[in-house]
């Protein structure tokens, strides 16, 4: 990165991630378009090139003449050529947040289905990626150089048919298919296979491009995909800027090493440049660092991204979903470009079964280890310990990022302002009647229960009055309750009749006509309403 930066190029660069199912020639597809190779591209990771599979994100790219929709789209520098960067995400089904981490920077989404083998599990989970992070999609048939030439053209077609039911239902209705092989012959063929349909793919794909809204304000976010060091020059970090912009001699913060660094000199796919933005690919040489303490992670403007223990987020649940949201389950958030296990503390909102299709709630999730990330960015919530081979969605929800909390003591320090309730409803029976306005109850309470607590609350009895707890009454956790409107005509001769059989039958010494009414032919019930805050370290009962 020696030679020095020339004025900004006059091109376009659009993000197309290529996402689908293990298998499906994603790769090789990517290499079909690809010209240019950036540093990450094609599986550097050993593992990946022994299985043939994608474990890392791959990028790459191509540049073609800018289409007419877009060429005069730059303002007063017109574009003159249109680059794809190539997002290759990987299939492999335990990868998951690989693909998450990737479908947040791109455009256009380039779903590869197995034209033999159709949908898969895998190819359904992208397809719901795709519809949280990408506004376009285009299906790429693979491998069609599998199928007889003879029934070629009508499998395509059935396939075809079969893929748009599949999309009804989701944003990307309608959306172009179109066939491909790749690599004919398969990844042992000799490169001498001249690979099927790619022209007319890069020609859709041109007609699909649209100006993506970049903006260069606002603080700098990049996701750094591979970081290497140059000797005597410093180590660079490639990647794409989210947010903002970045110029030499800027200092950027690396949060996760806790350090900032100056910008050298920065590249877009090999070519110098002073700066770039929103959107961009970039390669960027700073002062010296280990580049193994980085190999993917985020960079930013000094001081702009958060490390939170807890965050406070909305969610909803994502339909083909089998599992429930519970309160104190764990799950695989995926926030910003990391994930981690956390807790959902506590769901708050509509509740399954509410109306609506999709009822949004709120949680708090408290994560087992602190995550960088920006404010209100999206999160998504899987269970990625479900069996693989099960045929069965793992993404359990999605939403975004609404409040975090910095301070490792936020138990203490902010949950209690935290105005989260839950209601409670206890229901015991009245036991007999003391005077005309006080009443004795049980089986609200436990023996042990502090009933001070409950001094003061309100109750309301079947027979419609309401009254006040007056205190305990007894050793075994029966209460006085005080009405203060006094007991009703009809209520003091519902005890009476009761108490009148109770007298004709005569108790242990005869009767006596003194017998205290009580309530046992038809009880009457004792209900109490409250609700508790569920993070007050007091534990108040609250009635409104």
């Amino acid at each position: 990165m020696t030679e020095s930066p020339d004025s900004r190029p006059k091109t376009l660069n659009f993000n197309v991630g290529v996402l689908g199912h293990v298998d499906s020639g994603k790769t090789s597809l990517a290499r079909a378009l690809s010209s240019t190779a950036s540093t990450a591209a094609f599986d550097k990771n050993p593992q990946s090139r022994e299985r043939g599979i994608t474990l890392d994100l791959g990028f790459s790219a191509f540049t073609v003449d800018c289409p007419v929709h877009l060429r005069d789209s730059g303002g007063q520098q017109p574009y003159d050529s249109l680059q794809f960067t190539l997002v290759d995400c990987p299939g492999h089904a335990s990868l998951i947040r690989t693909i998450i981490g990737g479908a947040q920077i791109i455009d256009l989404m380039m779903l590869v289905v197995d034209v033999v083998k159709g949908v898969q599990t895998q190819t359904a989970e992208c397809l719901l990626i795709g519809e949280l992070t990408c506004p376009r999609m285009v299906v790429v048939l693979n491998k069609i150089d599998l199928l007889p030439p003879n029934k070629r053209q009508s499998a395509i077609e059935k396939m075809t048919k079969r893929l748009h039911k599949t999309l009804e239902s989701t944003r990307f209705k309608e959306c172009p298919v179109i066939a491909v092989a790749a690599k004919p012959g398969g990844p042992e063929a000799p490169e001498t296979e001249e690979p099927q349909g790619v022209a007319e793919l890069i020609e859709l794909l041109k007609k699909q491009t649209y100006l993506p809204k970049r903006d260069p304000k606002g603080d700098l976010l990049m996701a750094v995909d591979h970081c290497f060091s140059i000797r005597g020059q410093g180590t660079v970090m490639t990647g794409t800027i989210l947010q903002g912009s970045l110029a030499i001699n800027d200092t950027v913060e690396i949060p996760v090493l806790k350090v900032t660094k100056k910008i050298k000199s920065v590249q877009m796919f090999r070519k110098p440049v002073s700066g770039a933005m929103q959107g961009d690919r970039v390669g960027v040489c700073v002062t010296q660092f280990d580049p193994k303490l980085l190999e993917r992670g985020l960079v930013c403007t000094p001081g702009s991204l958060r490390t939170l223990y807890a965050a406070v987020i909305s969610a909803r649940k994502i339909g083909y979903f089998k599992g429930p949201l519970a309160t104190r389950a764990k799950f695989h958030i995926t926030v910003g470009h990391e994930t981690v296990m956390a807790k959902d503390e506590y769901v708050a909102g509509q509740r399954d079964g509410a109306p609506g299709p999709d009822p949004e709630q709120w949680a708090l999730l408290e994560f087992e280890r602190p995550v960088t990330c920006p404010g209100l960015c999206l999160v998504i919530g899987s269970k990625l310990d479900t069996d693989i081979h099960a045929n069965a969605c793992r993404l359990a929800f999605q939403g975004r990022l609404l409040h975090g909390f910095e301070d490792k003591s936020y138990c203490e320090t902010a949950l209690p302002r935290l105005r989260i309730y839950k209601t409670k409803h206890k229901e015991g029976q009245v036991e007999r009647v003391t005077d005309d306005y006080s009443v004795i109850g049980r089986s609200l309470f436990k023996k042990e229960t502090n009933l001070q607590l409950f001094v003061g609350l309100k109750v309301t009895l079947s027979t419609g009055e309401s009254g006040l707890i007056e205190g305990g009454f007894g050793q075994s956790g029966k209460f006085k309750i005080r009405i203060q409107e006094g007991l009703r005509p009809e209520t003091k001769q519902l005890f009476s009749s009761t108490s009148k059989k109770k007298g004709k039958s005569g108790g242990k010494g005869g009767p006596t006509g003194e017998e205290e009414p009580k309530a046992e032919s038809q009880p009457v019930s004792i209900h109490l309403h409250f609700k508790r805050y569920v993070f007050d370290p007091h534990k108040k009962m609250v009635q409104s």
